[in-house]
Protein backbone atom coordinates (compact mmCIF):
# COMPACT_ATOMS: atom_id res chain seq x y z
CA UNK A 1 0.00 0.00 0.00
CA UNK A 2 1.13 2.94 -0.98
CA UNK A 3 1.49 6.29 1.44
CA UNK A 4 1.83 9.82 1.29
CA UNK A 5 3.16 12.04 4.11
CA UNK A 6 3.20 15.43 4.10
CA UNK A 7 5.15 18.17 5.41
CA UNK A 8 6.60 21.77 5.43
CA UNK A 9 2.95 22.80 6.76
CA UNK A 10 3.17 26.20 8.75
CA UNK A 11 2.82 29.74 9.99
CA UNK A 12 4.12 32.42 7.61
CA UNK A 13 3.23 35.89 6.93
CA UNK A 14 1.37 37.06 4.11
CA UNK A 15 4.54 37.86 1.10
CA UNK A 16 6.27 35.31 2.72
CA UNK A 17 7.47 31.57 1.29
CA UNK A 18 6.89 27.93 2.29
CA UNK A 19 8.07 24.51 0.69
CA UNK A 20 5.81 21.75 1.27
CA UNK A 21 7.02 18.11 1.12
CA UNK A 22 5.27 14.89 -0.19
CA UNK A 23 7.89 11.55 0.65
CA UNK A 24 6.23 8.33 -0.72
CA UNK A 25 6.77 5.28 0.11
CA UNK A 26 7.50 2.19 -2.45
CA UNK A 27 6.75 3.75 -5.77
CA UNK A 28 8.84 6.18 -7.83
CA UNK A 29 7.42 9.75 -7.77
CA UNK A 30 8.01 9.98 -11.45
CA UNK A 31 5.78 7.03 -13.01
CA UNK A 32 2.21 8.61 -12.01
CA UNK A 33 0.29 11.49 -11.70
CA UNK A 34 0.73 13.33 -8.07
CA UNK A 35 -1.07 16.62 -7.54
CA UNK A 36 -1.50 19.16 -4.48
CA UNK A 37 -4.71 20.11 -3.68
CA UNK A 38 -6.12 22.44 -0.86
CA UNK A 39 -9.11 23.00 1.45
CA UNK A 40 -9.84 26.04 3.68
CA UNK A 41 -12.46 26.49 5.98
CA UNK A 42 -15.73 26.27 4.65
CA UNK A 43 -14.37 25.78 1.05
CA UNK A 44 -14.45 22.87 -1.59
CA UNK A 45 -10.87 21.13 -1.43
CA UNK A 46 -9.47 22.80 -4.91
CA UNK A 47 -6.77 21.90 -7.21
CA UNK A 48 -3.34 23.55 -7.00
CA UNK A 49 -1.05 21.76 -9.08
CA UNK A 50 -0.29 18.50 -10.65
CA UNK A 51 2.55 16.72 -12.24
CA UNK A 52 2.33 14.14 -14.71
CA UNK A 53 5.04 11.18 -15.48
CA UNK A 54 6.53 13.28 -18.62
CA UNK A 55 7.24 16.18 -16.33
CA UNK A 56 3.91 18.31 -17.70
CA UNK A 57 2.42 20.82 -14.64
CA UNK A 58 -0.72 22.34 -14.70
CA UNK A 59 -1.44 25.11 -11.97
CA UNK A 60 -4.52 26.68 -10.25
CA UNK A 61 -5.40 30.18 -12.06
CA UNK A 62 -5.34 31.29 -8.39
CA UNK A 63 -1.62 30.39 -7.91
CA UNK A 64 0.12 30.65 -11.13
CA UNK A 65 3.60 32.62 -11.09
CA UNK A 66 3.69 31.96 -7.35
CA UNK A 67 3.71 28.12 -7.09
CA UNK A 68 6.01 25.64 -8.24
CA UNK A 69 5.16 21.64 -8.05
CA UNK A 70 8.09 19.60 -8.57
CA UNK A 71 9.67 16.24 -7.47
CA UNK A 72 12.82 14.51 -6.72
CA UNK A 73 12.64 10.70 -7.83
CA UNK A 74 15.37 9.79 -6.29
CA UNK A 75 14.06 10.99 -2.84
CA UNK A 76 10.55 9.77 -4.05
CA UNK A 77 9.54 13.33 -3.05
CA UNK A 78 6.81 15.89 -4.41
CA UNK A 79 7.68 19.21 -3.51
CA UNK A 80 5.03 22.01 -3.74
CA UNK A 81 7.05 25.69 -3.54
CA UNK A 82 5.13 28.49 -2.91
CA UNK A 83 5.97 32.08 -2.97
CA UNK A 84 4.66 35.54 -1.93
CA UNK A 85 2.05 34.07 -0.03
CA UNK A 86 -1.50 35.91 0.23
CA UNK A 87 -4.08 35.29 3.26
CA UNK A 88 -5.94 33.29 0.95
CA UNK A 89 -3.76 30.59 -0.12
CA UNK A 90 -4.54 29.25 3.86
CA UNK A 91 -5.80 25.59 3.84
CA UNK A 92 -4.79 22.21 4.17
CA UNK A 93 -2.42 21.69 1.81
CA UNK A 94 -2.94 17.80 0.57
CA UNK A 95 -0.43 15.79 -1.42
CA UNK A 96 -2.66 12.96 -3.65
CA UNK A 97 -1.37 10.88 -6.57
CA UNK A 98 -3.75 8.51 -9.15
CA UNK A 99 -1.50 5.32 -8.96
CA UNK A 100 -3.32 4.10 -12.56
CA UNK A 101 -2.28 6.71 -14.88
CA UNK A 102 0.82 8.69 -15.98
CA UNK A 103 -0.35 11.74 -17.45
CA UNK A 104 -3.00 13.59 -15.21
CA UNK A 105 -6.65 14.02 -16.57
CA UNK A 106 -8.24 17.45 -15.20
CA UNK A 107 -11.45 16.85 -12.83
CA UNK A 108 -10.38 13.31 -12.38
CA UNK A 109 -10.30 11.78 -8.77
CA UNK A 110 -6.90 10.97 -7.25
CA UNK A 111 -6.63 7.42 -5.76
CA UNK A 112 -4.35 8.25 -3.02
CA UNK A 113 -4.13 11.03 -0.39
CA UNK A 114 -1.93 12.00 2.15
CA UNK A 115 -2.74 13.02 5.88
CA UNK A 116 -2.54 16.74 4.68
CA UNK A 117 -0.57 19.81 5.88
CA UNK A 118 -1.84 23.03 7.31
CA UNK A 119 -0.63 26.14 5.94
CA UNK A 120 -1.76 29.84 7.84
CA UNK A 121 -1.24 33.41 6.56
CA UNK A 122 -0.84 35.91 8.74
CA UNK A 123 -1.48 39.61 8.09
Amino acid sequence: QVQLVESGGGSVQAGGSLRLSCTVSRHSVGTYCMGWFREAPGKEIETVATISSDSTTSYAESVKGRFTISRDNAKKTLYLQMTNLKLEDAATYYCAADLLISRCIPGRPMDTWGKGTLVTISS
